[in-house]
């Protein structure tokens, strides 16, 4: 083997992972990915240092899939009365669901899109834009000039300078509400759910959430939340919205330097038809770490979820996976299993929810299970948590029925699991 067919091995994960999260089809991406290794072949000569061999490499993927984004767009036939529902930056699994310039797009007039659209995504000169319109040259540049002012004006973000989250903290109640979660007759309800896995918080710009942990039996608060989504963010050329989570009184699990308070950084991508993590920052022992999608387990086993971190889904319905009566959860027992089991009245702080209960079976944490009532809205109303009855031991030493004898347990395949916490945010309150 050569010593550049060594580089190449020893960097073709990231490589692929960084090429098929930017392109969504499988054949279009591995079409991308030789496109890249041929060109990274004859263009190794420009290679001075082999310790830089991995941003080269990514650079030239960067740069293929920017073609193949060009080559795609010329192709593309798009009304202007859809171009307010257009991609602008493309997935995995489809289009960024809310990003800052189409929701600036939103605010514009007909004719500012239109000479925009013309002029910026079809890429046509002012000579082809004023023929197709017939008005003269002149004309189109006016009105380009005054789209473009208009664009300028409702931009909401200035181009430098970052945006710092404001500190309105929202007390969460020291005890967890009493709640009554009953079973409804019926078949569940279509839900967009596009909340941030674990965080319950919509990654769209403008976007605030404070939510708790209540431990269980004493229904006190240990941990609470605040985030904020601060402003849009790019992640190795993949577009989505940076959200600052300061963490009161955490977890032993979720400290960082033993501190009281935790403060992170996510960046996380919306699509048409999933929500996912793209990068988590902090700063432990006075340096900043940033992990990315890039980085394999070291990122993966924290942040991500499902097949190849493609996020949750955002339209859920039942799928057969994982059935649930009473106390009683049996499963398909394989891998990512998220499934709705049923639909639910909670009754919670005084008032009363339909929901469906979404379940999680090991899909984010080998050996935890989440229960997770979400309205017609797609908003988290309560999220439960059972460990299996041997989950961390290492850790804990004792069984969870030990560890927790008066908590409430259900059996998972055969297995105890026992009630640990719950979670509520201030959607209910």
């Amino acid at each position: 083997m050569t010593g550049f067919e060594t580089l190449v091995a020893d960097n073709l994960q990231p490589l692929e992972r960084f090429v098929k999260f930017r392109i969504g089809n499988p054949s279009d991406a591995e079409d991308v990915l030789q496109e890249v290794l041929i060109a990274a072949y004859h263009g190794q000569e420009t290679l001075a240092d082999e310790s830089m061999f991995k941003p080269w490499i990514l650079g030239i993927a960067r740069n293929k899939c920017n073609d193949y984004f060009r080559a795609k767009a010329k192709r593309m036939e798009i009304p202007l009365e859809s171009l307010d529902e257009t991609a602008l930056t493309t997935g995995i699994h489809g289009v960024t669901a809310r990003t800052v310039v189409r929701e600036t797009l939103e605010l514009l007039g007909d004719a500012d899109k239109q000479i925009l659209y013309l002029s910026y995504f079809k890429d046509l000169p002012q000579a082809e834009i004023a023929s197709r319109l017939g008005i003269p040259v002149g004309t189109v540049k006016s009105r380009l000039f005054h789209a473009k002012q208009q664009f300028r004006e409702r931009y909401p973000y200035q181009p430098k300078g970052e945006q710092k989250m404001k500190h309105n903290r929202r007390i969460m109640p020291d005890v967890m509400p009493d709640y009554r979660i009953t079973k409804i007759d019926g078949e569940p309800f279509p839900v967009c759910w596009e909340e941030m896995m674990g965080w319950f918080i919509v990654p769209k710009l403008g976007e605030k959430r404070s939510w708790a942990m209540y431990d269980f039996p004493k229904r006190s608060r240990t941990e609470q939340c605040d985030m904020e989504v601060v402003g849009r963010a790019e992640v190795h050329g993949i577009e989505g919205v940076e959200i600052e989570a300061v963490e009161y009184d955490p977890m032993d699990c979720n400290k960082i330097d033993g501190a009281d308070v935790a403060k992170r950084r996510f960046v996380a991508q919306l699509t048409d038809t999933h929500c996912r993590y793209l990068a988590e920052s902090h700063e432990e022992d006075g340096v900043k770490k940033l992990f990315t999608f890039l980085d394999g387990d070291d990122f993966l086993e924290s942040w991500g979820f499902g097949e190849n971190n493609c996020g949750n889904e955002t339209h859920i319905a039942p799928k057969g996976l994982i059935q649930k009566e009473g106390s009683v959860v049996t499963t398909a027992k394989q891998p990512f299993m998220l499934d709705v089991v049923g639909r639910y009245q909670v009754e919670i702080n005084g008032r009363t929810y339909d929901t469906i209960c979404v379940i999680d079976a090991g899909a984010y944490n080998e050996g935890v299970l989440s229960e997770q009532y979400l309205d017609r809205n797609g908003r988290t109303v309560l999220w439960r948590r059972f460990n299996s009855n041997d989950w961390m031991q290492d850790s804990y030493r004792r069984p969870w029925t030990e560890l927790l004898p008066e908590n409430e347990r259900i059996t998972v395949d055969g297995e105890t699991y026992v009630h640990w916490y719950d979670c509520i945010s201030d959607y209910i309150l």
